[in-house]
C-alpha cells in the first residue's frame, strides 16, 4: 500500500513537522509507504508529484488550516487535525488498510466519508487559523522593524524613546508600520480564501482594508483585528454563496474572476460602511482602553488565564486563541499582553527538557532524547516541544505545564514586560523585541523551574506508589 499525506498548521513551525514525522514513522511500523508533503512557514517542502498522487491508494490531510484538495480528486481522503496525526498516526493508516476511509461508519461514497470526517473538525477555527497563518509574518516584520528602529536609532525624550524626524531609522520604523497596516487586510483575505478559495481573496482583502480604515464609516479608529475577522468570514461566505448560483454556461468562465469578486466585495463593503464598521470600531476602542488601563489584580488575572490557555493544549485551539489575542493587540499599541504570553510560551518545553535531564530515572530513553529537543524548541518559543511528554503522561504533565506557564505569565505582567513581535521565548529578547529583559528572564526561569519541579515530584510520587504496590504483590506471593 502507498499513501500520500499533507501536513499543515497555522504557524507552520512545529505541528506541521511533528505530524509529518509521526506519519512517516507509523508508515514504517505498519509496512505502508507514506510520503508526506509539509506546508510550513518555509513554504511547501517534499512536494507530492502528480505521479505519486496517481499511484497512491489514499490521501491523509492532517491540517489545522485550509489545504487545496483539488489535486486529490477521486482518491480516498482522510482529513483530520495535526494533533490527531501526532497522537495516533497508526490508527489513521489502519483505516486505509481496513478499507474504512471511503466507507467509514457505513457511508457508501468517498464524498460522504469526506463530509463525515470534516464534520468532526471545527470549520470556523480552521478558516480563522488559515487567516492567522498568513497574517503572522506581517506582524513579525512590523514589530521587529519598529523594535530595531527604536533600539538603535531611538533617542530618549520626556515621553519615552523617539526616533528623529527624517533619519534613516525613521524609514525603518515606517517599514514596520507598513507591515502592521497590511495585518488586518491579509487576515481577512485568507479567511475568505479558506472559505471560498481564490474568488474570496479580493473581496476579503478589500473588506479587511475597509475594516481597518475608520474613515470609510466616519470613525476615528478602525475596527481592528475583530473587524478583520468579521470581514473575512462575511466576504468568504458571500463569495461561497455566489459560487453556488446556477448560471448560463457562457457566464461560468467569468464567474470566479469577475462576478463573484465584484458581488462579494460590494455586499461586504456595504455592510461595513453602513452597518458593522462603527459598532465594531467602538467595541475595539473600548477593549483596547480597558486592557491598557488594567492594573494590579485584574491584569494579573488576565495573565493567569492567558498562561493557562497557552500551556493547556500546546499549540492547539486554546493556545492559538490566546496567541492571536496577544498578537492582534500589538498593532493597537499594547505589547504587555504579548509580553505575558511570550514568557508563558516557552516554559512548557523548557520545563520538560530540564525535568528530563535532572531526573533521568523518571523518564524513558526516548523521553530523555525528546527532552533535549524540547530544550532547543523552548529557546525558540515553540510550545509544542512538550507534546511528547503530555501525550505519554497527561495527568501529571499538563497540570505542571499550566502552573508554570501561569506563574511566568503573571510575573511578566507584574514586571511590565512588553513584546513587540508575535512570538515568545528567549529568542525574542535576542532580537531586541522585549521591554524589561531582566523581568522577562526572571519570569521564564521561575516558570520553567516550577514546571520541572512539579512534574518530577508528581512522577516520583507515582513511581514510589508503583514500587510499593509491586513490593506488596511480591510479598503476597
Amino acid at each position: 500500500m502507498k499513501l500520500v499525506a499533507v501536513t499543515s498548521c497555522p504557524t507552520g513551525i512545529a505541528h506541521t513537522y511533528i505530524a509529518a514525522e509521526k506519519l512517516t514513522k507509523a508508515g514504517l511500523d505498519t509496512g505502508v509507504e507514506v510520503k508526506v508533503e509539509t506546508q510550513g512557514s518555509a513554504g511547501t517542502e517534499n512536494e507530492l508529484t502528480a505521479q505519486e498522487i496517481m499511484e497512491a491508494d489514499g490521501v491523509i490531510i492532517a491540517a489545522d488550516k485550509g489545504v487545496d484538495k483539488s489535486r486529490f480528486a477521486g482518491k480516498p481522503v482522510y482529513e483530520c487535525g495535526t494533533r490527531e496525526a501526532i497522537k495516533d498516526p497508526v490508527a489513521i493508516i489502519r483505516l486505509f488498510q481496513d478499507g474504512k476511509v471511503a466507507s467509514a461508519g457505513g457511508l457508501k461514497t468517498i464524498e460522504e466519508a469526506k463530509s463525515e470526517q470534516r464534520s468532526r473538525q471545527n470549520p470556523i477555527y480552521r478558516h480563522l487559523m488559515s487567516g492567522v497563518s498568513f497574517m503572522i509574518p506581517f506582524v513579525v516584520i512590523g514589530g521587529l522593524m519598529i523594535a530595531i528602529a527604536l533600539a538603535i536609532g531611538g533617542e530618549p525624550t520626556p515621553s519615552g524613546m523617539a526616533i528623529p524626524e527624517g533619519s534613516f531609522w525613521q524609514k525603518i520604523q515606517d517599514i514596520g508600520a507598513t507591515g502592521f497596516m497590511f495585518m488586518v487586510p491579509i487576515l481577512a483575505a485568507y479567511i475568505a480564501y479558506s472559505i471560498a478559495d481564490r474568488p474570496g481573496i479580493a473581496p476579503g482583502m478589500i473588506a479587511g482594508y475597509i475594516a481597518a480604515n475608520g474613515s470609510f464609516y466616519n470613525s476615528e479608529a478602525g475596527a481592528g483585528f475583530i473587524g478583520g475577522i468579521v470581514a473575512g468570514f462575511l466576504a468568504g461566505y458571500v463569495a461561497l454563496w455566489v459560487k453556488k448560483w446556477k448560471v448560463p454556461r457562457m457566464i461560468q468562465p467569468i464567474m470566479p474572476i469577475l462576478v463573484i469578486p465584484i458581488i462579494a466585495s460590494l455586499v461586504t463593503a456595504s455592510a461595513f460602511i453602513w452597518l458593522l464598521g462603527r459598532p465594531i470600531a467602538a467595541m475595539m476602542g473600548g477593549l483596547t482602553d480597558m486592557l491598557n488601563g488594567m492594573q494590579g489584580g485584574s491584569a494579573i488575572l488576565l495573565a493567569l488565564i492567558l498562561g493557562a490557555m497557552i500551556a493547556f493544549d500546546m499549540g492547539g485551539p486554546f493556545n492559538k486563541v490566546a496567541f492571536l489575542f496577544g498578537a492582534s493587540l500589538i498593532g493597537e499599541g499594547n505589547t504587555a499582553i504579548m509580553g505575558a504570553i511570550a514568557a508563558a510560551i516557552c516554559t512548557p518545553p523548557l520545563g520538560m527538557g530540564i525535568a528530563s535531564l535532572v531526573a533521568k530515572k523518571l523518564y524513558s530513553k526516548e523521553e530523555q532524547e525528546a527532552g533535549k529537543a524540547a530544550l532547543a524548541m523552548g529557546l525558540f518559543g515553540i510550545t509544542e516541544g512538550a507534546i511528547p511528554f503530555a501525550a505519554s503522561d497527561p495527568l501529571r504533565v499538563i497540570p505542571s505545564l499550566i502552573v508554570g506557564a501561569m506563574v511566568a505569565s503573571a510575573l511578566a505582567m507584574m514586571g511590565g514586560v512588553g513584546d513587540s513581535v508575535p512570538h515568545g521565548g528567549p529568542i525574542v529578547a535576542v532580537v531586541g523585541a522585549i521591554d524589561n529583559i531582566g523581568m522577562f528572564a526572571l519570569a521564564i526561569i521561575v516558570g520553567t523551574g516550577i514546571t520541572a519541579l512539579m512534574v518530577n515530584l508528581l512522577k516520583a510520587r507515582r513511581s514510589a506508589k508503583q514500587a510499593r504496590e509491586k513490593q506488596a504483590s511480591s510479598a503476597a506471593l
